[in-house]
């Protein structure tokens, strides 16, 4: 970066996720944080020019903002990290999950256009991505992702609704239609040639996520135990700070030796990634724990950020 302290522009600021990246950056001594006045916030002449003048821009708006903000910048020198889904699968634009390959880190350093990754997919791909390379998930299976979140995963809007409504549902299913918009992230960097069949669900809490994918005969390319698979998903993240892998059918973890909260780590940047299996019935299920608004957002920008600006990726990020 060109000068001492580096200067962010976050757009969107006030929206859920920018809030929390805003409270991550904004008494850091390396940062400067760029910002409009309220009348001009949704002026686009003046969001891009203080978007060029940053060195980098966070974006956390809805798709089609981002994609007028992102066009009206064309080939501008600023790198964006776009939170919304609009350049999540698309061409030019590094996905913002560092721990995705041990090659990534360095294209995530030599790119100015970067997708921070959605906290559903953040949970799965990291799950099947080590298992597809690995040769022990076929390319060509379709499998199953499952996943319960937070309320605070839906924005203000489901946010109110969970906060304000007294006979709100205490958990639901959505996306029944089978089209969810994480489907294709989750597709494309799980090196899959199918998109997976993902169902996810609310819970009445406000943060923190589980995400589990079934390991099951169908999918795999060869007969594996659960000891196969929580070894793959081991050597794959070995050393990374932020995606530990608990020991093999871990109880430790679990609420009363038998429930896996979904709140567990909310705050931090940890995605703690466990295998669970019945070898007898060629069973296995390996699961990820995470805040949707850390790693699954907040949280998984700023790691970006901190890479990109050559500090510790764990500054200003609680680890678990």
């Amino acid at each position: 970066m060109t000068t001492n302290k580096t200067r962010i522009f976050i757009d969107g600021q006030h929206g859920t996720t920018g809030l929390k990246i805003h409270e991550r950056l904004k008494d850091r001594p390396d940062i400067e944080l760029l910002e409009l006045p309220v009348a001009d916030r949704k002026d686009l002449a003046k969001r891009v020019a203080i978007a060029k003048a940053a060195d980098i821009a966070v974006l956390c708006l809805p798709d089609a903002a981002a994609k007028e903000l992102v066009a009206a910048l064309g080939d501008a020198g600023t790198c964006v990290i776009d939170a919304s889904t609009a350049h999540r699968v698309a061409e030019g634009w590094v996905y913002g999950f560092p721990e995705l390959s041990k090659a990534h880190r360095q294209a995530l350093l030599e790119s100015k256009r970067i997708s921070n990754p959605g906290c559903y997919p953040t949970g799965a791909i990291a799950i099947l991505r080590p298992l597809v390379d690995a040769g022990i998930v076929r390319a060509d299976s379709t499998p199953a992702v499952f996943g319960v979140s937070g309320y605070t995963g839906g924005g203000k809007e489901l946010i109110e609704v969970h906060e304000k409504t007294p006979d709100v549902e205490p958990f639901g299913v959505y996306g029944l239609e089978l089209t969810h918009k994480h489907a294709p992230e989750m597709r494309k960097y799980s090196h899959l040639q199918h998109t997976p069949l993902f169902v996810p669900s609310v819970g009445h809490y406000a943060q923190g996520m589980l995400v589990m994918v079934p390991i099951t005969r169908d999918i795999v390319a060869k007969k594996v135990t659960a000891a196969d698979v929580h070894q793959a998903l081991a050597d794959y993240y070995a050393g990374e700070t932020f995606v530990p892998v608990r020991p093999l059918a871990d109880h430790q973890w679990l609420e009363r030796d038998r429930f896996l909260r979904a709140d567990r780590l909310i705050d931090t940047n940890s995605m703690e990634l466990a295998v669970y299996g019945n070898d007898a019935e060629e069973n296995i299920l390996a699961v990820a724990s995470l805040d949707n608004l850390g790693k699954g957002a907040s949280g998984a920008a700023v790691q970006v950020i901190n890479l990109k600006t050559g500090v510790a990726e764990t500054t200003g990020l609680a680890v678990a």
